[in-house]
């Protein structure tokens, strides 16, 4: 599953929170990985922060790293540093973003039938028909 999130780091707490980003402990990301997650993104606009995540099950993801001391200490770090902290109580398994839109998977596309284009009869051929055969048969003609 994705799971979309926002946070909000300090103005003033910016290089700090990418530093430490820089340097994230490799107990707690061993510990993410084997809560089920896959894939942790963060992107920064301005003090605005994205979070996207990909795991088997986000509850369970935040259930398992809620009191585990690594975790725990991180997340006091960031505190510090952010204005809209991620919530690991079980309450914070709700605060994913709502998906507006998503580009559908080819399989789940309608398929479009190819479509005929029309043919523009060339004007030299309509005439060659009118020149063909004799004044009679062009009489029948409707």
């Amino acid at each position: 599953m994705r799971v979309a999130l926002h946070t909000r780091v300090r103005q003033e707490r910016i290089a700090e929170y990418e530093a430490a980003h820089r340097e994230v402990p490799a107990e707690l990301t061993a510990a993410i990985r084997a809560a089920g997650c896959t894939s942790w993104t963060i992107w920064r606009g301005g003090t605005d922060l994205f979070h996207l995540i990909e795991c088997e099950d986000y509850a369970r993801l935040l259930a398992e790293l809620e009191r585990l001391p690594v975790n725990v200490g991180w997340q006091a770090r960031m505190a510090e540093l952010l204005d809209v902290v991620h919530d690991y109580s079980a309450r914070g398994a709700d605060a994913g973003l709502p998906v507006v839109w998503q580009l559908p998977d080819r399989r789940e596309e309608p398929r479009e039938e190819p479509r005929e284009e029309p043919r523009e009869e060339s004007r030299d051929d309509s005439r060659a028909d009118c020149r063909e055969g004799t004044s009679e048969e062009a009489d029948q003609r409707p």
